[in-house]
C-alpha cells in the first residue's frame, strides 16, 4: 500500500514552501521587499560571531538575493572582527556585505547596537543562556528574528520566551528557530505521513544524539572569570543548559512534533565519566557528558531519549516513531502496513530555513517557530532538571517554579561574578549536580 501521491499533495498545499521558496524569492523579490522603509534590501544584523553565527550569516545571504549583512556584534572583538572582515572578503556574496567598522560591536551589550542600526532582520548566535533576553529586545524593537537553538537556558528564560512568542504575533513579525530538520521536506512529509496515520496509534519515540564530544578552550592569560565562562560557554549550565539542550535539543524537538505537543514529565538518570578534571585540567566546567530520559506525554506516550559525550562509544544522531501499525526513522521511511520512502527534492536545511523566513516576511504571511522552538528548549530543560535530581519533575512545575540559572541581564559585565565560580584549585568539580542532592525546584 502506497500512500505517496495523495499525501504529497496534500503536504504542498500546506506547505509548499519547501519547494518552490527559492523561485518564489527571485520571482516576487524586489516589489515585495520594499517594505523596508522604501528599501528593496534586507539589512541583517549577526549577534555571536562564532562558526555557528558565521554559517547563519552565510546561509542567509544564500538563501535570497535581496539579503544585506551590514552589521556584526560579539562579546569578544577579535571574534567579531574576524566574521565581519571573513564575510568582507567571501567572493560570491561582493556587494551584498557592508559592514563599516563603526558597525562592529563589542560587549555583552553589543546586542542592543546591533539591533538598533536600521536592520529588518537580527540574527541570534550567541551564547544561548543570553538568547531570550535578546529576542525580546529584538521584537520590542520590531525586528524579525532568526535565533539558534536552544532559546533558553531555563525555567525564567523560557517564561521570557513565551512573552516575545506573544508580542511577535501582536506585531505580524517572523521568527524562525535554527531547527533546521522543520524546514526540509524529508522530515515535514514523513512527519505528516505519521501524523495522518501511516504507523497507525502512536506508542512511543526513540531519539539520540550520541557521539565523542565537541571544543574545549583553554583559559587566556589575563581572563575574568566571567570571560572564561562566556569564551568557553558550553561547559557552563547557565550558558548552554547543558549538552542535553544545545545538540540533542534537535532531536527532543521532533520527538515533540510527531506526538504533537511538549511531554507533561520527566525521568531520568545522567553524569559525568569522562569530563572531569583530571582529565581536562579543570577546563571543563560542570556539565554532564551522559544523559538518559524517560518523557511522557498528556496522552501517556512515551519518548526515550539518550545523549552522550564519551569518545569510543557507540555514536548514533537519529530519530524514531513506533506505531500500532509500523514504524519510521522520521526522515523518509516508513514500513509496516504502510511502505513508503521519501522521493522528492532535497535541500540544504540550513538555507531553506532562512529562505522561509525571507520569504514569510516578503508576503507578509504568518510564521512563527518560536514556539515550537521555546517548547523544545524547556523540554531540554525538563531532561536535565529530571537527571539531575533523580526525580520525576514535571512540566507545569518547572516551569513555574524552575530556578534561574542565568544572571538578570544588568548583571552580565566582565567584572561580575558569574553563577558557578572554580575553587581554589580551579576545579568546578564542586559545582556537578548529584542526584539526591540536587533540587530541580
Amino acid at each position: 500500500m502506497s500512500r505517496t501521491k495523495g499525501t504529497r499533495r496534500d503536504f504542498l498545499q500546506t506547505s509548499g514552501v519547501v519547494v518552490s521558496s527559492a523561485a518564489l524569492v527571485t520571482q516576487t523579490g524586489i516589489a515585495r521587499m520594499a517594505h523596508a522603509a522604501g528599501s528593496d534590501i534586507l539589512k541583517v544584523s549577526l549577534i555571536g560571531a562564532g562558526g555557528r553565527g558565521h554559517g547563519a550569516a552565510q546561509d542567509c545571504l544564500q538563501a535570497a538575493p535581496n539579503t544585506m549583512i551590514v552589521a556584526v556584534a560579539d562579546a569578544f572583538e577579535d571574534r567579531a572582527r574576524r566574521v565581519a572582515q571573513a564575510l568582507r572578503d567571501e567572493p560570491k556574496f561582493k556587494g551584498r556585505v557592508d559592514i563599516p567598522n563603526d558597525r562592529v560591536f563589542v560587549g555583552l551589550d553589543a546586542y542592543k547596537a546591533a539591533i538598533d542600526c536600521g536592520v529588518d532582520i537580527v540574527l541570534l548566535c550567541e551564547p544561548p543562556g543570553f538568547r531570550p533576553w535578546h529576542y525580546l529586545y529584538a521584537i520590542e524593537k520590531g525586528k524579525h528574528v532568526f535565533m539558534e537553538k536552544p532559546c533558553c537556558t531555563d525555567a525564567p528564560g523560557y517564561r521570557v520566551l513565551c512573552e516575545a512568542n506573544k508580542l511577535a504575533d501582536e506585531k505580524g513579525l517572523k521568527v524562525v528557530v535554527g531547527l533546521q530538520r522543520r524546514h526540509d521536506p524529508r522530515y515535514r512529509e514523513t512527519i505528516a505521513q505519521i501524523h495522518e496515520g501511516a504507523i497507525g496509534d502512536l506508542m512511543y519515540t526513540r531519539v539520540y544524539w550520541n557521539g565523542s564530544g565537541v571544543w574545549i578552550r583553554d583559559r587566556r592569560p589575563n581572563q575574568t572569570e566571567m570571560q572564561y565562562q562566556v569564551h568557553n560557554w558550553y561547559y557552563f549550565v547557565w550558558l548552554s543548559g547543558d549538552h542535553i539542550c544545545e545538540q540533542h535539543i534537535h532531536n527532543l524537538d521532533i520527538a515533540n512534533w510527531v506526538h504533537k505537543g511538549h511531554p507533561v514529565e520527566a525521568n531520568g538518570m545522567g553524569g559525568r565519566q569522562v569530563r572531569t578534571g583530571a582529565r581536562h585540567n579543570h577546563n571543563v566546567g560542570h556539565i554532564y557528558d551522559h544523559h538518559f530520559v524517560e518523557f511522557t506525554y498528556a496522552d501517556g506516550t512515551k519518548m526515550f531519549s539518550q545523549c552522550r559525550h564519551i569518545p569510543n562509544c557507540w555514536n548514533n544522531v537519529s530519530e524514531h516513531a513506533h506505531g500500532t501499525k509500523g514504524y519510521s526513522n522520521c526522515n523518509g521511511a516508513i514500513d509496516g502496513e504502510v511502505t513508503w520512502r521519501y522521493r522528492g527534492p532535497s535541500v540544504n536545511p540550513y538555507v531553506e530555513e532562512h529562505r522561509h523566513l525571507i520569504q514569510a516576511i516578503m508576503e507578509d504571511r504568518p510564521l512563527n517557530d518560536g514556539y515550537h522552538g521555546a517548547d523544545a528548549s524547556m523540554t531540554a530543560v525538563l531532561g536535565r532538571m529530571a537527571t539531575y535530581s533523580g526525580q520525576v519533575v514535571r512540566w507545569d512545575e518547572a516551569v513555574a517554579k524552575g530556578p534561574a540559572e542565568v544572571p538578570p541581564p544588568e548583571k552580565w559585565t566582565w567584572d561580575a561574578e558569574p553563577p558557578v565560580k572554580p575553587d581554589e584549585n580551579g576545579s568546578y568539580e564542586h559545582m556537578v549536580a548529584m542526584p539526591g542532592i540536587y533540587k530541580a525546584y
